[in-house]
Parts: structure tokens; C-alpha cells; sequence
């Protein structure tokens, strides 16, 4: 299984380098539109959708709000999916009480993929626009996946508290801990590197860290919800890695954080 991970991922960092880089907007808009509607068919399995008529029908929606969404000023979308993520928060913390409530039948779980998917597609778009874009973008990929790998070794070394036991019984709070000190020194040496004048260290350092920690619910909200659904992957696209969502489930969260973050900031 490691083998195949490792594998994985060394055929995909420099397809993911190339893309971010050397993609034009429109076509990354559309390759990444493409990827959310591969992800939405993962969310539409762990919804119980098993007819293939019901998730050709919940992917037509994830289009329509998709098109939709273009015409809101993304601030307003990035303040959305932030209070969507606090209430993911809550429902983590509260898990599995309340779990018959919303995930009874297929409604409240598929607005919940719209809250996941769709600001996930928005932000990577909306940061990767900006000035330097591409730079950006490969700092959260890197600070998210970073975080996520250091957590996991310090958690299979030094793990013994148990993050969110009845959701991913796997993360610990030492993982969480090492997670939060490798943003810290990740945004500082950034930042130096960078030549990124010192005044600014404390709200880059801030951002890295709300990126991180919102990183973990959005991967603990995925886990939730296969749990719920009682699958152990939410797809078997990629060898080693399992699904795309469980490739990019820190991300749905990292991404419009860091991106409202920023714009908060003005920077």
C-alpha cells in the first residue's frame, strides 16, 4: 500500500506542478471544474445515490449552482463556506448525535457537497488569478500536504490522544500539535525566503495556521461522512490514495479559508 502511495504521488506532484504553472486560466478553470465533478460523483456514492439516474441528476446540480456561483462576489462565497465549515466543526465535535438527523435521506447531504465542492473549485480559481497566483496556490498545496504528512508521522510515532476518536479514530492530537508547529516554521522560513517584510510575518503565520486547522475538519468532515456511510475510501480512482476526495478533502477546507484570509488581510 505505501509502495503504491509513493508511486501515486510521484506521478501526480509533477502533473499538479505542470498544471498549476503552465495551464491557462480558462482550461485550469475547467480541468479543476472537471475534478470537482469527479469528486461530486465520490460525495454522490457516500449520499446512498446507487442509480445511476439519481447521480447523473445530483451532477447536473453541482453544475447549475457551480454556474451560478460565478455571478456572487466571491467574498460572500468564501463567508458561506466559512460558516458552512464552522457548522462542519460542530457537527464533527457532536458526531454520531444528531447523524440521523442529517443524514437521513439524500437532501441535507447533498447540499452539503454543494458547501464542500463548490467554494473548494472557487478559491483554487480565485487564488490562482491573483498576482503570482501560482505561487500562492503551490504554498497552500504544499502547507496543507506538509502539515497533513508530518501529522501523520508524529502521530504513528508519538500519537496517544485520540483527536476525534468516533470519527477517524486514526488522528491524534500529537499529529494535530506537530501539524501546527510545521505551519508556524513553514510560514516563517516562507516568509524570509521570500523577502516578505517582517511586519506582515504575524498575519501570514495566523493564515498558515487557520489553513492547517481548518485543513483537519475538512478531512475530518470527509471522514465523517465515510463513516456514516460505512466505506472505508470514497472512491478507488486513485492507486494507493483511494478516492479524489480523499486526496483533496483538506483542501475543500484549507482552500477558501486561506483564500478569505487573504483577501481580509489584503494580502
Amino acid at each position: 500500500m505505501l509502495k503504491q502511495r509513493i508511486i501515486t504521488a510521484a506521478i501526480l506532484i509533477p502533473i499538479t506542478l505542470l498544471i498549476i504553472f503552465f495551464l491557462p486560466n480558462l482550461p485550469f478553470a475547467i480541468l479543476t471544474g472537471v475534478l470537482m465533478l469527479f469528486g461530486a460523483l465520490e460525495w454522490a456514492n457516500l449520499m446512498g445515490l446507487k442509480r445511476a439516474s439519481h447521480r447523473a441528476f445530483y451532477l447536473a446540480i453541482v453544475v447549475l449552482v457551480s454556474f451560478a456561483a460565478l455571478f456572487i462576489p466571491v467574498l460572500y462565497l468564501l463567508i458561506l463556506s466559512f460558516i458552512w465549515w464552522l457548522c462542519a466543526l460542530m457537527l464533527i465535535v457532536l458526531y454520531p448525535r444528531g447523524s440521523n438527523r442529517w443524514g437521513a435521506g439524500s437532501f441535507l447531504p447533498g447540499v452539503m457537497g454543494l458547501l464542500v465542492l463548490i467554494p473548494c473549485w472557487g478559491s483554487v480559481n480565485f487564488i490562482r488569478n491573483q498576482f503570482e497566483g501560482a505561487y500562492i496556490l503551490l504554498y497552500v498545496f504544499v502547507l496543507i500536504w506538509g502539515a497533513d504528512s508530518v501529522a501523520y508521522f508524529v502521530g504513528k510515532k508519538l500519537g496517544k490522544t485520540k483527536l476525534a476518536p468516533r470519527v477517524s479514530p486514526g488522528k491524534s492530537l500529537q499529529g494535530f500539535i506537530g501539524a501546527t508547529i510545521f505551519a508556524i516554521l513553514f510560514a516563517i522560513v516562507s516568509a524570509w525566503v521570500c523577502d516578505v517584510p517582517v511586519a506582515m510575518w504575524p498575519n501570514g503565520v495566523c493564515l498558515s495556521l487557520l489553513t492547517v486547522w481548518f485543513s483537519v475538519v475538512g478531512d475530518l468532515t470527509e471522514s465523517m461522512m465515510k463513516r456514516h456511510a460505512g466505506v472505508k475510501d470514497s472512491g478507488t480512482l486513485l492507486p494507493g490514495h483511494g478516492g479524489l476526495l480523499d486526496r483533496i478533502d483538506s483542501l475543500t477546507a484549507a482552500g477558501p479559508v486561506f483564500a478569505l484570509g487573504a483577501l481580509l488581510i489584503g494580502a
